[in-house]
């Protein structure tokens, strides 16, 4: 339950103060999966950097699929050229999407890094 200023009551801030942290970390934790264990998270496109973060909105949803076409959009890479090749991946950081985010879908908003 909220308060009028939006913050939550005094006995339930703690519930709302460790949900708000565990979705910053959790896309900490995706991040260091994709981009630092994987390599997926942007490279030099048309001669411009180029990193995920560039193209996920503000907010509304965002499924895994989605997030992964943003990956392959970074890196420069079209996987429907070349779908049995890059399948495996697309799967793979699905995967990693789902157990990092705890769902298929999450609002853009989550898709934030903890830079404290």
């Amino acid at each position: 339950m909220l308060i009028g200023d939006n913050r939550p009551v005094a006995d339930n801030w703690h519930l709302w103060f460790i949900e708000r942290m565990s979705s910053i970390y959790k896309y900490n934790a995706l991040m260091h999966d994709v981009c630092i264990g994987r390599g997926w998270c942007g490279g030099v496109v048309n001669g411009q950097p180029s990193h995920v973060d560039y193209l996920i909105p503000e907010s509304g949803p965002v499924s895994a699929k989605q997030f992964v076409a943003w990956l392959f959009q970074a890196e420069g890479l079209d996987p429907s050229s070349e779908p049995a090749k890059w399948k495996k991946h697309e799967d793979g950081l699905c995967e990693a999407f789902v157990r990092h985010m705890g769902a298929d879908v999450v609002d853009a908003s989550e898709l934030k890094w903890d830079v404290s």
